[in-house]
């Protein structure tokens, strides 16, 4: 065909695989007397599978047959809702005995015609990716496959020994790909930690090579858990956050009043905008409120934001308003600390906050069903460090020049990360343009496999009395895995007929890889 390189053909999945769906888990199934371990899409990745968290299923009569998983079995993701995850697909290995999958799952059982690691790699490649977003159905935000669809999917078919050397080449890349991934993710975890011990330094002294005094640090306060605080250098003291600002709730969005004309309406910030160590402004929603709400709420320049709700290791992550939007107030699940009288850099607060407060929030939020949370009383009795004023200065200045260097170190791993991304997609597309390996004329061609398997079938099916049932024909789908020789397995002697013993009148089998 146009385009391909000799030797290969273009066919749809469902002339060489297999292609089914899963159970569907109703009440009815709950495990008891019949179970099996059953695959869900948590299950599975693109090129991997994490079995850590295996559910059980009960099945029927007959079901296991028809439903369990063989090795060199695709599980192809059927719905997500974000379409770049749509129809990642991992092969199964046999790691779990007489194990099946559930509906949203569809298993592509390759024939004899291809390599199941050779689907694998090919159908989590842009060829096959550009294919599924093209045919996705999108209701609800969900993107969804059918079996249906998977079965037109085009894929270019090579030889089938030259599946095995593109395999071969491809798994070799890969390998070192990921391990040159692997040392980068390692790396952004060291600036990572590094940049969160520089916090915690800058804050107790030791930035600055200051030796710690002795003493109490902090007189307790009766309703919140310090722990063990460090001891800090002389002429540093401790205090509690409500003693060095003003620490205020923001404002209860009331229903009612937003759809009143007369009342302002002013952009005002929610806990998704107040990040660690940064603000998020790309969205910023608006409310309408009394002029004295406005008044009261209005953030300043220098202005240190805390979140009050969330998951429980976000309590208190925020960040420094500078004034970027006119007019903004915040919402009454932000705290606002506006410091008094230039005691504390806001810097420093924010710095503490984000370092040494992750595990003071902790403790002392409380925590409901979904949501943790830390009350005005209790920030207010955060213990804070407070310098002399004249080293402050020099604190921010040292931790913005240590910031600068693990931030520009940072983007440069994530651009590498992000080029090994591109990288490894263009990797893929060559080798399945037929650009990676090399051809081989000996090669016997796909469509003459393909020629061999239709002759194959048709004369099985020839042979095989009809079986008069209302019902399917359990014999069927039996396999016999030594019916016919595996892709990924060596070739038989050339003078020998690849499929003359072969009595597999489908092409549904078992094909391990």
């Amino acid at each position: 065909m146009s385009g391909l390189p000799s030797g290969w053909v273009r066919v749809n999945l469902d002339e060489i695989a297999e292609v089914q769906g899963g159970i569907q888990k109703q009440q009815k199934r709950r495990p008891v007397d019949n179970k099996f371990p059953f695959l869900r899409v948590a299950n599975v990745g693109s090129g991997s599978l994490d079995l850590r968290e295996v559910h059980e299923v009960e099945l029927f009569d007959g079901e296991l047959e028809r439903f369990v998983l063989r090795p060199g079995d695709l599980l192809v993701v059927e719905g997500n809702g974000s379409v770049s995850q749509l129809g990642r697909a991992a092969r199964w290995g046999g790691e779990i005995e007489n194990c099946v999958h559930q509906n949203h799952l569809i298993r592509v059982r390759p024939g004899p015609a291809i390599s199941a690691k050779f689907l694998e790699l090919l159908w989590n490649s842009p060829e096959v990716s550009a294919q599924l977003r093209s045919v996705a159905a999108s209701t609800s935000g969900l993107h969804t496959l059918s079996t249906a669809k998977l079965k037109r999917v085009s894929i270019p078919l090579p030889p089938l020994e030259e599946q095995r050397r593109i395999v071969a080449a491809l798994e070799e890349h890969l390998v070192q790909m990921a391990r040159a991934e692997g040392l980068l993710q390692v790396n952004l975890r060291k600036l990572s930690a590094y940049g969160e011990r520089l916090l915690l330094q800058a804050c107790n002294g030791h930035l600055l090579g200051l030796p710690p005094a002795t003493g109490q640090p902090v007189p307790p306060a009766a309703d919140c858990v310090d722990g063990e605080l460090p001891a800090l250098p002389a002429g540093w003291i401790w205090g509690r956050l409500g003693e060095v600002a003003d620490v205020v709730g923001g404002i209860t969005k009331d229903a009612k009043k937003q759809s009143d004309p007369k009342l302002p309406e002013v952009p005002y910030l929610r806990v998704a905008n107040v990040q660690r160590g940064h603000l998020n402004l790309a969205t910023i929603a608006t409310i309408r409120t009394s002029h004295e709400k406005i008044s009261a709420l209005t953030l300043q320049a220098g202005d240190v934001l805390l979140n009050e709700g969330g998951d429980r290791d976000k309590l208190g992550r925020g960040w420094i308003w500078e004034g970027q939007i006119e007019s903004c107030i915040h919402q009454n699940h932000v705290f606002r600390a506006r410091v008094r009288n230039g005691l504390l850099d806001p810097k420093i607060l924010a710095w503490h906050a984000n370092s040494f407060g992750r595990r003071w929030f902790e403790v002392n939020g409380k925590q409901s069903v979904n949501l943790a949370s830390i009350s005005l009383r209790k920030i207010k009795q955060f213990p804070v460090p407070i310098p002399p004023s004249d080293l402050q200065k020099q604190i921010v200045q040292e931790v913005e020049r240590q910031l600068s260097v693990v931030e520009k170190t940072e983007t440069a791993v994530r651009a590498a990360l992000a080029r090994g991304t591109v990288l490894r997609r263009s990797l893929l597309a060559e080798a399945f343009a037929g650009r990676l390996v090399p051809q081989d004329p000996a090669d016997r061609s796909a469509d003459a496999l393909l020629d061999d398997i239709r002759v194959e079938r048709e004369a099985a099916g020839a042979a095989k009395p009809r079986r008069r049932s209302p019902r399917r024909a359990p014999a069927q789908h039996q396999r016999t895995p030594d019916a016919a020789p595996m892709p990924d397995a060596p070739p038989p002697p050339t003078d020998v007929p690849t499929l003359a013993t072969a009595t597999q009148p489908t092409l549904d089998m078992e094909i391990p890889s």
